[in-house]
C-alpha cells in the first residue's frame, strides 16, 4: 500500500538580497597600509567618504555605526603595533576604517535547504485548529559557508503554512561570549575524550590557571607546541584542547529583532567553513520544562564535528560541544524527552546505518546501539535519520532518508517502541516520498532531504529540500501512516 501523501504549492526559495555584514581581514600588512591610506586622507575626504558609505548601505543594515565600531574594535593590535593610540582617533576616523574592514554576505545566495520545524514558544493570538510554528533552515552563501535561519509561520486547519514576511535587516548575534573554563571541569571532560599519557597533556596542565578563557587557553597550547616534541599524541591532543574549548560559547540577538532576521553564522575555529543541517527539537523535561535543542554539524574545511545549540526563546542561545566515542558522524536526532531516565539520541556512526544512544549527560555520548541496517534497494547505499522522533500513541515515530542507485535520496518512515525504542515495530517497504521531475533538478540532483517534522491536527507535516537548493512542505494522514507501519510489523512476522 502507498500512503496518500499531499506536496504543498509554497516553495521556500534562496533570496541573494538577504546580506549581513560581517568583518573583512586579509594580513596584518595589509590591514596595515590600508589603515594608513585610510588616515592619510584629508579630514574634507573621510568626511565625505563616510558619507558614501552612509548613503549606501544605511538603509541595508541594521545600527550600521554599531557594526562599524564591532571591525574597528577588532583591529586594536594592528594599531598597537602601528603605535596609534584609538581614543586619539575621531569618530568619522574610526567609522571609516570600519567600513573598510566589512563586507557584505548574501548568506542565502546558493541555497536554502534542509528545514526542520518546531513549535513556536508563543502560541497567543492564534485561531482554532492553528498552530504558531518556527521554521529553521540551512542557507548557504557564497563560498558554500552554511549558516542557520528562521522563518516565523501559522499552520491553518487545512495544513496550509502561512510564512510571515522575513525582516530585511538581518543582523548577526549583538553579543557573543566565550566560556570561562573551570581547570579541573576542563580537564576532566578532556579526559573524557582523549588519554592524557603524552607530554603535552603535563605541559599544558602546568601552564591552566584555576579559571581561563579561549584567549589565554589558545597563548598556553601555542606555547606548549613549541615546548613539546611534536609527536602525533601530543598534536592530537593539543587539536583536541582547541576543539573543546572553541565548542563553548554564548550568543544573544537584539530584542528588536524579528526572528527572520536572525542569522547564526560560523564563530568558532571549528566552525570557519560552516553550520550544517540543525535539527531543532522541543525538549521537555522530567520537571515538564521547556527547552529547545538542535543538533548541528559543524565543519571547519577539514573535520566534521557535532555540537549542540540549547535556547528558551530564540533571543538567547548556548552552544556545547557533543563529545564521546560516538560523537564522530552527520545526523545526530535528540528525542523530545528522556526514556527511562535519560537522554536518547538517534545517530549514524559509520555512515550507512541508524543506531541509537543513552546518555545522562546531554553532551557526553559513549555507546550506541544499531537499530536499523538497509533492508530496501531504495536504502541500500546508506539510511540516516530525517529529524528527532516524533512521540505517538503507537510508538516513536522517525522520518528517515535511503540511498538508492544513482545515489538518490528519499523519505521513508519507521516506528519504534515507547518504552524500548530499541526495537523497530515497523519501516515502510516503500518511499514515503520520492523527488518528482520538478524536485529533482538543483545543486545536489535527485535528493530530497528534512532535519525534522512535526503533528498538526492529525497530520504529519514534513517541510523538505529539494535538490540541496530549495525546500518545500508535504502532508501526510498520521493514522494512514500509523497503520501502513503496524501493519508492516504484523506481516513482518
Amino acid at each position: 500500500m502507498s500512503i496518500h501523501i499531499i506536496r504543498k504549492d509554497t516553495v521556500f526559495q534562496p533570496d541573494s538580497s538577504r546580506v549581513i555584514a560581517r568583518f573583512l581581514f586579509s594580513s596584518e600588512e595589509r590591514s596595515t597600509l590600508l589603515i594608513e591610506r585610510i588616515l592619510g586622507l584629508s579630514e574634507q575626504e573621510q568626511n565625505q567618504e563616510l558619507s558614501n558609505v552612509f548613503r549606501k548601505y544605511a538603509k541595508r543594515h541594521r545600527n550600521i555605526l554599531r557594526i562599524f565600531e564591532r571591525h574597528f574594535n577588532k583591529l586594536a593590535h594592528i594599531l598597537d603595533k602601528m603605535n596609534i593610540a584609538a581614543h586619539s582617533l575621531s569618530t568619522t576616523q574610526k567609522m571609516l576604517i570600519g567600513s573598510y574592514f566589512t563586507m557584505e554576505y548574501s548568506i542565502e545566495a546558493a541555497a536554502f535547504f534542509n528545514p526542520s520545524i518546531v513549535e513556536d514558544p508563543d502560541q497567543s493570538r492564534i485561531g482554532f485548529g492553528e498552530k504558531r510554528v518556527i521554521l529553521s533552515f540551512r542557507a548557504t552563501g557564497e563560498g558554500h559557508i552554511s549558516s542557520i535561519v528562521f522563518r516565523s509561520a501559522i499552520i491553518d486547519q487545512n495544513n496550509t503554512i502561512n510564512v510571515e514576511p522575513p525582516g530585511r535587516m538581518l543582523d548577526a548575534p549583538e553579543h557573543v561570549r566565550n566560556h570561562v573554563y573551570k581547570k579541573d571541569t576542563f580537564l576532566a571532560k578532556l579526559g573524557e575524550m582523549q588519554n592524557m599519557e603524552t607530554a603535552a597533556y603535563a605541559v599544558i596542565e602546568g601552564k591552566l590557571t584555576k579559571t581561563f578563557t579561549y584567549e589565554e587557553l589558545k597563548r598556553y597550547v601555542d606555547e606548549t607546541r613549541k615546548e613539546v616534541p611534536t609527536t602525533q599524541s601530543s598534536q592530537v591532543l593539543l587539536r583536541e584542547v582547541m576543539w573543546l574549548a572553541s565548542s563553548h560559547y554564548e550568543m544573544d540577538f537584539s530584542l528588536d529583532t524579528d526572528i527572520s532576521e536572525r542569522v547564526i553564522f560560523p564563530i568558532a575555529d571549528t566552525e570557519k567553513r560552516g553550520i550544517e543541517d540543525a535539527r531543532f527539537v522541543k525538549f521537555t523535561s522530567e520537571s515538564n520544562e521547556t527547552i529547545y535543542y538542535a543538533t548541528y554539524t559543524a565543519y571547519d574545511g577539514m573535520s566534521i564535528l557535532p555540537k549542540l545549540l540549547m535556547t528558551r526563546d530564540f533571543y538567547h542561545f548556548k552552544v556545547l560541544p557533543i563529545h564521546g566515542e560516538i560523537a564522530q558522524n552527520k545526523g545526530m536526532a535528540l528525542f523530545p524527552r528522556k526514556i527511562n531516565g535519560k537522554y536518547a539520541m538517534l545517530c549514524r556512526i559509520d555512515g550507512v546505518n541508524n543506531y541509537i544512544a543513552f546518555s545522562d549527560n546531554i553532551s557526553i555520548w559513549r555507546d550506541a546501539v544499531m537499530i536499523q541496517s538497509p533492508k530496501y534497494p531504495w536504502e541500500f547505499v546508506q539510511i540516516g535519520n530525517c529529524g528527532s522522533p516524533l512521540e505517538t500513541e503507537a510508538g516513536w515515530l522517525v522520518l528517515t532518508h535511503g540511498v538508492g542507485p544513482m545515489r538518490e535520496y528519499v523519505l521513508g518512515a519507521s516506528l519504534f517502541a515507547i518504552d524500548n525504542p530499541e526495537m523497530e515495530i515497523g519501516r515502510l517497504s516503500q518511499p514515503l516520498l520520492l523527488p518528482n521531475r520538478k524536485e529533482r533538478e538543483g545543486y545536489v540532483p535527485n535528493v530530497v532531504y528534512s532535519c525534522g517534522a512535526l503533528i498538526h491536527n492529525g497530520n504529519l507535516i514534513i517541510p523538505y529540500a529539494m535538490s540541496d537548493y530549495a525546500s518545500t512542505y508535504a502532508a501526510v494522514d498520521l493514522a494512514e501512516l500509523l497503520a501502513e507501519l503496524t501493519s508492516s510489523a504484523i506481516s513482518a512476522v
